[in-house]
C-alpha cells in the first residue's frame, strides 16, 4: 500500500487534527513528521510520525481498580487519562505486564492496523531524541535503532504550522542524504554509509503500522 505525497500530507494533517481535537491518552506536546513525506517523496510507501508525550499529572489514580476489573489492566487513571479510557474503552492497550501502554494506546487512537504508519512517542523532543537514540545505536552497533534526523515540526504545544503542511503537500522541503545528515551529527563517512543501509533495510522489512515507545 502506498500512498501519494498529497495523500500522504493530509492523512498527517487528519492526525494532527484529531490531536487537537479529541482527547487524547496522555497529554500530547509535539507533533513531527520524518522520513519518506519529509523528503518529498512521490509515492510515499511509509508515514513515520513522530509525537512528544507529556506524563499524566492530574490523573484519576481512584479508579483504576476499576478498569483493573473491566479490562484487566492496571494504571488507567495514573499513566493514561481514565476519561480518554471511558470515551475509547476499545483502544486500550497493555504491555505484557498487563500494564496499559500510553504509545500502543495512541496508536490505536490514531492510527488503522492496515496504515503504512510508524509512530515513535517519546517523553523527549524530536531533536534532542534524535541525538540520544545515535548515541545508543553506535555504542551498540544497532544502527537500525537511529532516528532519521530529516524531520519537520507540524505542531507544537497547540499551534500548527500551516507553511510544514503546505511544504509537504508540495514537496518544497529540502533535506540531505540520511548518510550526509549522520555525518553532519558526528558520524565519519563510512560509519554513516553503514548505518542510513541499516536504517533503509530496516525500514523495507515494516509493513502495516507499527509503533515505538520510547523513554529518555
Amino acid at each position: 500500500m502506498t500512498l501519494s505525497r498529497r495523500e500522504a500530507a493530509e492523512r498527517v494533517e487528519r492526525l494532527v487534527e484529531t490531536v487537537e481535537r479529541e482527547t487524547m491518552p496522555v497529554p500530547v506536546r509535539e507533533v513531527w513528521v520524518y522520513g519518506d513525506l519529509a523528503l518529498g517523496l512521490d509515492p510515499v510507501e511509509r508515514i513515520d510520525v513522530y509525537l512528544t508525550k507529556d506524563l499524566l499529572f492530574h490523573g484519576d489514580a481512584g479508579r483504576e481498580a476499576e478498569f483493573v476489573e473491566s479490562h484487566g489492566v492496571r494504571g488507567v487513571g495514573k499513566t493514561v487519562a481514565a476519561e480518554w479510557a471511558d470515551e475509547h474503552p476499545g483502544a486500550i492497550r497493555a504491555n505484557r505486564n498487563g500494564h496499559v501502554a500510553p504509545e500502543q494506546c495512541l496508536a490505536a487512537h490514531l492510527l488503522a492496523p492496515d496504515e503504512p504508519i510508524h509512530l515513535e512517542v517519546c517523553n523527549t523532543g524530536f531533536e534532542n531524541n534524535v541525538t540520544q537514540r545515535l548515541k545508543g545505536a553506535v555504542a551498540r552497533e544497532a544502527y537500525e535503532q537511529i532516528l532519521d534526523p530529516r524531520g519537520v515540526c507540524l505542531w507544537i504545544d497547540g499551534t500548527r504550522s500551516e507553511t510544514a503542511f503546505e511544504k509537504l503537500r508540495e514537496g518544497d522541503l529540502i533535506f540531505p542524504t540520511l548518510d550526509d545528515a549522520l555525518a553532519m551529527l558526528g558520524m565519519d563517512e563510512d560509519e554513516a554509509r553503514e548505518a542510513a543501509d541499516a536504517v533503509k533495510a530496516y525500514r523495507r522489512e515494516q509493513e502495516g503500522m507499527t509503533v515505538r515507545g520510547d523513554v529518555v
